[in-house]
């Protein structure tokens, strides 16, 4: 089949890589005049080696619990599966590199207008909007735009090979402290006018490199369309408590690989793989909140969970 990707962004590199093994024919059409570095802390589970074994060669360090701090208590979070430091930029361009080499074509400076979509789509057998969190593709199907977090990082030149993360909690996400091996990452995720806010606070004092930023999507939303469909950010599949979303990703385009090219039957394959786990995601994370600000004794001093998912 003939298969347009809009966005190479690592949904759509992946897809590119795998549709292009089973003999499809893909088109990938990207904005940007070529990859760049992302606002992405690039901390992934190891299911990450699941869908990208090459990437093993790209670890910075490895993360076995993460410190969450409320105002009055530390809780202790070790996760079942051990997580690792990569850099984004390096995982985006194995991709690149691996669709390429599996025939797909990539087209940089190529960026496909709500308008365009139309004629692409009387062009194209199949359309996959990987087109991230302002999706165009997501705005042509008209459907509701997702909640928007704001997300900001930066890092000092501090080499920190520590295996834990620290997070300080806040309204409506928490601010956090990644080792990265070679340097310490500094960022926030929140609402945008208050992330902005904690931003400076905690740059004071650290001499900040390598700032970015980018709006972080929340809501899920998927179309029910035979021919054109989402992956990734456009569909606003983040972890509620955390904002990652690559891992999630990854698994949502394994369903859209193992269903292809039936969106209908990706579309429920989707929605019950990740609904339930959406839902009860968003509201742990307001119970853990709640607890944490009003009444820290009933939380746990350690408590053990697989990072990717809580049910």
């Amino acid at each position: 089949m003939k298969v347009a990707i809009i966005g190479a962004s690592i949904s759509g590199l992946y897809l590119a890589w795998k549709l292009s093994e089973k003999g499809n024919e893909v088109f990938v059409f990207e904005k940007r005049e070529k990859l760049t570095e992302k606002a992405c802390s690039g901390l992934y589970s190891e299911r990450i080696f699941e869908f990208i074994p090459q990437s093993k060669t790209l670890v910075r360090n490895e993360i076995h619990s993460c410190k969450i701090h409320f105002p009055k208590k530390t809780v202790t979070i070790i996760f079942r599966k051990k997580f690792f430091v990569f850099n984004r930029f390096e995982l985006d361009n194995l991709l690149k590199t691996l669709a390429e080499n599996s025939g797909a074509k990539i087209f940089f400076n190529k960026g496909i207008s709500t308008s365009e979509l139309e004629k692409v789509s009387i062009e194209f057998d199949r359309i996959i909007g990987c087109d991230g969190a302002n999706s165009k593709v997501r705005e042509f199907l008209k459907l509701p735009k997702p909640e928007f977090y704001l997300g900001i990082k930066g890092v000092e030149k501090r080499e920190n090979f520590s295996d834990f993360v620290e997070t300080w909690s806040t309204e409506n996400g928490f601010y956090w402290k990644i080792p990265r091996g070679d340097e310490t990452e500094w960022g926030v995720i929140e609402k945008p006018k208050i992330a902005r806010k904690i931003f400076e606070n905690i740059s004071v004092g650290k001499q900040l490199e390598k700032i970015q930023s980018a709006v972080i999507p929340q809501g899920f939303i998927l179309p029910k369309h035979e021919k054109i469909t989402l992956c990734g950010d456009s569909t606003g599949l983040t972890k509620p408590w955390s904002g990652g979303g690559v891992i999630w990703t990854l698994m949502c385009a394994d369903l859209l690989l193992k269903t292809f090219p039936n969106f209908l039957r990706y579309y429920k394959e989707t929605k019950k793989k990740f609904l339930l786990n959406f839902i009860f995601s968003k509201l742990s994370k307001k119970v853990v909140y709640l607890f944490g600000f009003k009444f820290p004794l009933f939380l746990p001093q350690i408590y053990k969970i697989d990072g990717d998912f809580l049910i």
